[in-house]
């Protein structure tokens, strides 16, 4: 399409297109206007509402702000207005541990100053010399008026007789007054000590001595001297973060433009909070990415800088947290279950802490918890505390896979229903009876709750307190913690049908009072099947390698947003990750270090509390606990088929079947009366109902019953061929099929 010349040829004249008025733009001197064109001032220009004909452009910040009324100005001031008293007083543990914290570091400055005093006291004695001499000096200066020396000199030396001679007479004055009075001095005082050293017990008297000894001390130190008190410092404590650090850190790693300081640098807790928001064009995810870099920057400790991103106010909004003490060589923050407490897992646990110190809360009710990272980066620690956190609630009952085989859970093992401890086979098919007993476990759950008026469950079908509570129910709080489970769903047999069953558990059973714990430290396709990382609902991701594991364990798009369990080193920060609550409920956490002697005893002291309460059950109250049986009818029969027979009539594999599993098929062979006392009538009728039951039976597993002929055994009756049988044994969904 072409465009029209901004002229157009009429008759043979050239006619300009009438222009609207241009504001703002001076005419050019040089140059004269053309027919329809005309230079507008801007202070002439009336303004008209704007889209009518001939309206004048209008800057858009030179409109009149609609602006609302006082109160609505100050509205939002008060929603942000700081509480009227402050957390420490509000906060009963925030003012017990504030107070335990000044009573704690006054005792320990007055213990470090006390053990040191002998030696603050032999520094003083050392000094006391030349503190004597500095107060005889002193004491000569004042008593022979040395002062006025230079006053009589220049008098004498410039003939000034008179004066010279005033001088004189008041300096002998002076003189003979102050030896008098220092020798009345001397004397009352020696009399006084000789009186008091006489007198007093000896460890005053030597007291006296060396108070009076240690003033001379004090008084005969140099200017350049070390100070007697030695001041108590920490190498690992850092230096106050300025602006201009963060500035230059952050041009450094290649910010580069203006950074506008939303708030003045200010303490937080432990550390310093700067608030900035990153020049246009900069998200958070490059801070965020290269964490170490801007450490390095800042010439600090990399386990001290702590940048985040506020996506509440814009992605380019950065709050940078700078710790005043390395964290890394601080002294470690125990586990406030540590020496006593129980939980309750209808209610918050404490996990963790954040990089300020304070305490990180985790409700495992009502979600799974989704662990991993790379090897060493600290799993154990955060599956650990979960564990422990599940044992100290006596109404938990506990099902612990550890997959790896080191024995890392073993502090629980006395207290679980049941305890697994390996990678080989045998353990792998082990987790996999646990998944299907679980799912059956489900299910009985699922039918009670549904049969419960509606008055037991107001917000929907799930298990509550109240119904945890009713024993009778058995609806308690059910863990299962299945640490390195990678060993189980990449098992060439046991896998797949493990991650189908723990797929399906991951999306129902939470709601039922079924906790899953699943831990891996290779969160890839293979290792950490789609189905459980698409739909498990808290995760705590620790270091990874890239973005591909990041988002397996946090979700897809996190890495995309920010949140990049990349950024930590597994080395130094063990046990730090993100833990995700949802997409938008993310931050950084370390889980509370635990070592192995401590566990012990906490696992102990959960033994006792299960015993008071009477809740051991499964392997900790010494039950043997059997594997699910997972053979049907099919594989039953093919355990009773004689060898060798192709066909078999229906009423000899009832018989065969009650009697190789009588709790299961006796029924189908029972009858009103003895065999040998039925006419031939109900006999008939008896067996009829026996191949009649078997063909019922055997209907959802696809095999076909007919007449079957055996000479010598009964003729022709109904009964079954071996070929079909096996033809349905050789189908891996025979049992699934049946079930």
């Amino acid at each position: 399409m072409s465009h029209p010349d901004p002229c157009d040829q009429i008759d043979g004249t050239v006619v300009a297109f009438p222009t609207r008025p241009t504001i703002g733009a001076a005419p050019e001197p040089d140059r004269a206007d053309g027919p329809g064109v005309e230079y507008v001032d801007p202070a002439d220009v009336e303004l008209l509402p704007g889209g009518e004909e001939g309206a004048a452009s209008r800057p858009v910040d030179a409109l009149p702000t609609a602006r609302g009324g006082w109160i609505e100005d100050h509205r939002a001031l008060l929603d942000q207005a700081p509480a009227l008293v402050p957390s420490y007083l509000r906060d009963k543990q925030e003012f017990s541990d504030n107070a335990r914290f000044i009573v704690e570091y006054y005792a320990r400055m007055g213990a470090y100053r006390a053990t040191r005093s002998p030696v603050y006291l032999l520094k003083l004695l050392s000094r006391s010399p030349r503190g004597m001499g500095r107060a005889v000096a002193v004491w000569g200066r004042w008593a022979f008026d040395t002062e006025a020396n230079e006053l009589r000199r220049a008098a004498a030396g410039s003939s000034r007789t008179s004066e010279y001679m005033m001088l004189s007479r008041q300096h002998t004055a002076r003189v003979r007054s102050r030896l008098v009075s220092s020798l009345v001095v001397a004397l009352g005082v020696t009399t006084v000590g000789a009186v008091a050293l006489a007198s007093a017990p000896a460890w005053a008297s030597m007291s006296g001595i060396i108070a009076m000894l240690a003033l001379f001390g004090a008084a005969g130190a140099r200017a350049d001297a070390k100070p007697i008190v030695e001041r108590w410092t920490s190498p690992h404590i850092q230096r106050e973060l300025t602006s201009t650090e963060v500035v230059a850190a952050l041009e450094a790693i290649g910010v580069k433009g203006e950074i506008d300081f939303v708030n003045p640098i200010q303490t937080d807790g432990p550390g310093w909070r700067a608030e900035v928001d990153l020049p246009p064009g900069y998200l958070t995810e490059k801070v965020l990415e290269e964490r170490a870099k801007l450490a390095g920057a800042m010439r600090r400790p990399l386990t001290t800088v702590w940048p985040e991103s506020d996506t509440e106010a814009h992605p380019g909004r950065l709050v940078l947290w700078v710790a005043k003490k390395d964290p890394a060589k601080a002294k470690r923050r125990l586990w406030p279950l540590m020496r006593d407490g129980q939980t309750d897992l209808f209610g918050d646990i404490p996990f963790g802490f954040d990089p300020r110190g304070r305490v990180i809360p985790l409700n495992l009710m009502y979600t799974n918890l989704l662990m991993g990272g790379v090897p060493g980066s600290g799993k154990t620690s955060g599956v650990m505390v979960v564990a422990l956190a599940g044992a100290l609630d006596p109404a938990c009952e506990m099902w612990v896979y550890e997959m790896k085989g080191s024995g890392d859970l073993d502090p629980v093992q006395p207290v679980c229903h049941r305890y697994v401890s390996g990678d080989d086979d045998e353990h792998c098919a082990s987790g996999l009876d646990a998944l299907r007993k679980l799912e059956k476990e489900l299910k009985r759950r699922k039918q009670i709750i549904a049969d419960l008026p509606a008055d037991q469950v107001p917000k929907g079908r799930k298990v509550y307190p109240h119904l945890a509570a009713n024993k009778r129910l058995g609806l308690h709080p059910l863990l299962a913690i299945f640490d390195e489970a990678h060993t189980l769903f990449e098992h060439e047999e046991y896998g797949k049908e493990a991650a189908d069953i723990a797929g399906r558990l991951v999306r129902k059973a939470r709601a039922y009072g079924i906790i899953l714990v699943i831990t891996t430290q290779r969160p890839d396709a293979k290792s950490l099947p789609k189905v459980i990382s698409d739909n498990v609902s808290t995760r705590f991701c620790l270091a990874v390698t890239g973005q591909q594991a990041n988002d397996m364990v946090l979700g897809t798009s996190m890495y995309k947003n920010g949140v990049r369990a990349t950024m930590f080193d597994p080395k130094k920060e063990a046990g730090t990750g993100w833990l995700a609550k949802s997409s938008h409920d993310t931050q950084i956490v370390r889980a509370a270090f635990i070592e192995q002697a401590e566990a012990i005893e906490i696992g102990k002291r959960a033994l006792a509390v299960r015993r008071a309460a009477g809740t051991l059950t499964g392997e900790a109250a010494g039950e043997t606990i059997a594997a699910e049986d997972t053979t049907t009818l099919v594989d039953h029969l093919a355990s009773v088929w004689p060898a060798g027979e192709e066909t078999m009539h229906s009423v000899r594999l009832v018989e065969a079947l009650a009697a190789y599993r009588p709790e299961a098929y006796a029924p189908w062979a029972e009858a009103e009366v003895p065999v040998e006392e039925m006419t031939p009538e109900q006999k008939r009728a008896h067996e009829t109902r026996m191949a009649t039951t078997l063909s019922n039976a055997l209907a959802p597993f696809g095999v076909p019953t007919g007449q079957v002929t055996k000479r010598g055994d009964g003729g022709s009756r109904k009964g079954v061929k071996r070929a079909d049988l096996d033809a349905v044994l050789a189908r891996p969904s025979a049992s699934a099929e049946g079930a």
